[in-house]
Formats: C-alpha cells, sequence, structure tokens
C-alpha cells in the first residue's frame, strides 16, 4: 500500500528527510515514530503529495505520487496536521461541503461516517461548539467520507484527554478490524503505539534506525528483572558465579548465555538472598526507542 524507496528531502541546506525507505503491507496497522524534527511530518506531507520529495520514490497504492498524484491518492483518506472547519456551521454542513471538493457524497454515507466516529446527535452542533476530542472524531469522518483503503493519521490522539485516546484507539482498531482497512499511524504516544500498531518504523533526525514488528520489539530473551531485599549484594555473587554478565536499573540482569532463571534461584536462595520475584523481561515499545535513541549504561565486568 505504501512504498518509500531512498527518498531524500531538503529544505535548504537542512536535511530533513535522509534515503528513507519503508513498506506498509495491506491490512496493517504501521507506526511511524521520532522525536519532534525527526522528519515524520515531512514523510507524510510527501506521502500525501504536499511536499515534493528532493530525491526518491513514494509510491501509495501502486501509484508513483510525484506522476500520478490523483490516482495515488484516490483511496487515501487523511488526518494531517491541525484540521480546519468552518467553525460556524454544523459538523453535518461541513462533512457535506468538504465532500465537494472530491466527489459528491450521498447523505447516506455522511450518516454511516458520523455513527462510525461516535458524533451521531452532535452532527447538527455548530463546530465551534465541539470540544477538542469531537472536532478530532469530526476529522476523522471526513478523512473516512471516500471510503478509503488506505487511512493516513498524523498524531490523531495529540491534546486529547485520557477517555478521548482511548476512543480513539478503539475506533482505529474497529477501522482495521471490520473495514479492512489499511491505517498508517504517525505519533508520539508510544503506549498506544505498542497496543495499535503491528509493525514500526523509527526515524531520527530524518533517518530510519529501524524498521520491524512489534513482536520483534517486545522479545528481548536474555534480559530477566531480578527483585530481592540486596540487589547489589544478589548481583555480585551471580557475577562470581558466572551466571550474569551484566545489570542495568537495580533492576534487570542479563544472564549469561546458557543460564536459567532457576540457577539464578538456586543460587541466591542457597547463600540465603531472598528472591521476591524473578520473571523474563518483555520490552515495551516504549522501552525500545529510548533504548534506541538513548542507549542505557549498563554495568558490565
Amino acid at each position: 500500500m505504501i512504498q518509500l524507496a531512498n527518498v531524500n528531502k531538503k529544505f535548504g541546506q537542512r536535511l530533513a528527510v535522509d534515503d528513507l525507505s519503508f513498506t506498509v503491507e495491506r491490512g496493517e496497522i504501521f507506526g511511524l515514530l521520532g522525536h519532534n524534527g525527526a522528519g515524520k511530518s515531512t514523510a507524510i506531507g510527501m506521502m500525501l503529495g504536499q511536499v515534493w520529495p528532493t530525491a526518491g520514490e513514494i509510491k501509495i497504492c501502486g501509484h508513483d505520487v510525484t506522476a500520478n498524484r490523483s490516482a495515488a491518492l484516490q483511496n487515501v483518506g487523511a488526518i494531517f496536521e491541525t484540521p480546519v472547519f468552518y467553525d460556524y456551521l454544523s459538523g453535518w454542513k461541513n462533512l457535506e461541503i468538504l465532500s465537494t471538493y472530491t466527489a459528491p457524497t450521498p447523505k447516506a454515507r455522511i450518516r454511516e461516517v458520523i455513527d462510525w466516529v461516535g458524533l451521531t446527535g452532535r452532527e447538527q452542533s455548530k463546530v465551534r461548539t465541539y470540544s477538542h476530542g469531537m472536532r478530532t472524531r469530526l476529522a476523522l469522518a471526513q478523512a473516512l467520507l471516500p471510503k478509503p483503503e488506505l487511512l493516513i493519521l498524523d498524531e490523531p490522539s495529540d491534546g486529547l484527554d485520557p477517555e478521548g485516546i482511548h476512543e480513539m484507539r478503539q475506533t482505529i482498531l474497529r477501522l482495521q478490524r471490520e473495514l479492512g482497512l489499511t491505517i498508517l499511524l504517525s505519533s508520539h504516544l508510544l503506549n498506544e503505539v505498542d497496543q495499535l500498531c503491528t509493525r514500526i518504523a523509527i526515524l531520527q533526525r530524518g533517518k530510519k534506525v529501524f524498521e520491524g514488528s512489534v513482536a520483534q520489539v517486545k522479545s528481548d530473551a536474555g534480559r530477566v528483572a531480578l527483585k530481592t531485599p540486596d540487589f547489589a549484594r544478589a548481583t555480585q555473587l551471580l557475577r562470581e558465579r558466572g551466571l550474569i554478565s551484566a545489570t542495568s536499573q537495580d533492576r534487570y540482569i542479563a544472564l549469561v548465555n546458557g543460564h536459567t532463571t532457576a540457577e539464578i534461584i538456586q543460587c541466591l536462595v542457597t547463600a540465603g538472598i531472598p528472591v521476591e520475584g524473578i520473571w523474563q523481561y518483555e520490552q515495551t515499545v516504549e522501552d525500545f526507542y529510548l533504548n534506541l535513541v538513548k542507549p542505557p549504561v549498563l554495568e558490565s565486568n
């Protein structure tokens, strides 16, 4: 559905996107991550034909965006940057007007998307009376009007309260599950990405530093969480016995290859050191992201 190949974008002498390549497959929810200024919005702008690449190729739904923008974006809906509406008109009237920019939309379709995004009962209210969350849902309704196959969402939960974030997450999952949409999601809310996405790419200073599955991110087989009243004494003994190679944050240990948590427990209990808990650590997307952009300091032998 999306294919970027060796894409560069320069603004004057500043390289905002540097040799960026990744693919988004049909039916998946793909997360594009990075700090402010990492190049996420520039990359999305190029996918939508609003920013022209300096070099490289961008294909959306099989069509080159720079050569045939209308065909590339025919089946694409998007929330990009801050949505703008006519505040003095109702949500329904806004959708009617905005739909005419592409193609006339039947009233039944407008009703359908209003129901989908949870604005039923407020569609005739003026947009100036809408909360931030309601405006976001209206933007999503606009993106859904043309019955897209691909949905591109740039920070869809930005500025929402916890309840609004939860509702947006459930809506995105329902759209992917029930309508079979492919979704590209740019977000700085890493916990949301953890719960929504199947694969992610991470940008840093315009370059891709990782692309892979969330399952791959969460696997960290050599890292174990150890809870004991005297972590320093416990880990000193485990180092002396050759069972661990490193520790971090007074909580985690890295097992030497071939050794098990059962051996850790036996060693500590035999030495009279209580073990309150020990478990295989499952890395979150947030942990992975922070370790990648700013690697933690490990105390090794």
